[in-house]
């Protein structure tokens, strides 16, 4: 009885929200639901509807005020305005690494940097190679090979269980995110528009007002959403990737909690301290406690976690599927391919990937820039440097911006290949190389 009174009371509803909050815990639900997406994308690309699916993508949407009139089509809200919450929330996993976890240490995290840039390089390179030998056609999409997709990572580890040590998870995890953020640049620099001086200038203002409200301790979210909107129109207009807004937002957000654990506990003391009994009605200093209290339990949580609590499942089950659905579709009947450009995307994603990574962590911890841990042997990171391979949603974002509509689909052709080979090729490899290390044990 009183184990039941120390929860919050079940609700007839709670049958039904209770699975399904369990269901979004779970790391590979993401990657299910992103593949699944996928698929409905390509399906509908091929069938008797697919000139009303694509059709659908580009009806403009906006608003007027006035003279003032902006609009854009609904594939460009998804891949310009929500993905900028997908950006936000991969620099929120990466300011809090450097800050609270694993990648405190210098050399650590110098690890997973080298291992990304090798990543971001060497296919890159591969590309531009086979791209040149082909005749030069669709050259400058080289940034698409050079990033790892952090959801379908993230859910082939979660099938992968408990058979790979967690100093590798945070490897792998780590690495995707200092590729995304390295893609997220090369996007930024190699695929922008002319710069608009003024509209940065604005932008900047956004960012100085953002850090000042900070500084005076202003604590409410949904007034650093506002600023951050007008960040984002302020940037789209400047000729930059907007998405970059949701980068440097990300890692502008603190790691470290307003209320100490120590402060918690005296203020909740001084709450339960009152007896049993009806304190809390009227304007009382027994509910003004409360409130004190209320604010204390969500503020004990740093702003990057409380964002990330709130952000990722929406990011994941959400825009996530919407980007798929909206860039993942590739016409396979009647289309011409460029065999040249997808072939070349694919070796890229399925060798330039792993060998880029196992190069550049090698190479690095040979010259005692970054250490190894060491429950991850160099044939496991070898085996898990497959898994980079899969580059799906940021190699989609950075074709839609990189070819045009005659090398698109060739692209794509290139990514969604590459993307099944390089999962089953790591989930396979990693099967038997942890087979085979439980059996020496």
């Amino acid at each position: 009885m009183n184990e039941a009174k120390n929860r919050l009371p079940v609700e007839p509803i709670d049958r039904v929200t209770f699975p399904f909050k369990r269901f979004l815990r779970i790391e590979a639900a993401a990657g299910g639901i992103l593949l699944v997406f996928t698929l409905c994308a390509v399906i509908a690309s091929n069938s008797p509807w697919s000139a009303a699916f694509a059709a659908f993508w580009d009806v403009p949407v906006g608003f007027q005020l006035g003279a003032f009139e902006f609009s854009r089509s609904i594939k460009h809200w998804i891949n310009d305005a929500l993905m900028t919450f997908f950006f936000f929330i991969v620099a929120l996993e990466l300011k809090r690494e450097l800050v609270l976890g694993e990648l405190r240490n210098p050399r650590m995290a110098a690890l997973s940097f080298s291992a990304a840039l090798g990543g971001m390089i060497v296919p890159a390179a591969l590309y531009l190679i086979l791209t040149v030998m082909g005749g030069g056609a669709g050259l400058h999409g080289w940034g698409t090979v050079m990033a790892t997709d952090t959801a379908f990572v993230i859910g082939c580890m979660a099938i992968l269980g408990d058979r790979i040590p967690l100093s590798w998870r945070l490897f792998l995890l780590s690495l995707a995110i200092f590729d995304d953020v390295g893609a997220i640049l090369v996007i930024a620099i190699g695929y922008g528009d002319p710069l608009n001086w003024s509209a940065l200038a604005y932008a900047a203002v956004g960012l100085v007002l953002t850090l000042t409200m900070a500084r005076l301790g202003v604590r409410g979210l949904p007034a650093y959403f506002a600023i951050g909107g007008l960040i984002w129109l302020a940037v789209d207009a400047s000729g930059i990737h907007p998405t970059v807004v949701g980068v440097v937002l990300g890692l502008m957000t603190p790691a470290r909690s307003w209320i100490s654990d120590r402060r918690l506990h005296a203020i909740l003391n001084r709450v339960t301290a009152y007896p049993p009994g009806d304190h809390w009605s009227g304007d009382t200093k027994d509910r003004q406690d409360l409130q004190q209290a209320r604010t204390a339990t969500r503020e004990v949580l740093s702003p990057v976690e409380r964002l990330e609590i709130l952000l990722h499942p929406w990011v994941a089950f959400l825009v996530l599927p919407l980007f798929a659905l909206a860039n993942a579709g590739v016409s396979i009947t009647g289309a011409d391919f460029n065999t040249t450009l997808a072939v070349a995307v694919f070796v890229g994603f399925v060798l330039g990937k792993p060998l880029g990574v196992f190069l550049f962590s090698y190479l690095a911890v040979q010259i005692g820039l970054a250490v190894r841990p060491p429950t991850v042997s160099w044939t496991l990171l070898a085996a898990g440097g497959l898994l980079t391979g899969i580059g799906f949603t940021m190699a989609l974002f950075i074709g839609e911006l990189a070819f045009g509509s005659d090398l698109l689909n060739s692209a794509k052709l290139g990514i969604l290949s590459a993307s099944i080979v390089a999962g089953a090729a790591g989930l396979l490899t990693l099967t038997y190389v942890t087979r085979r290390a439980t059996l020496r044990s």
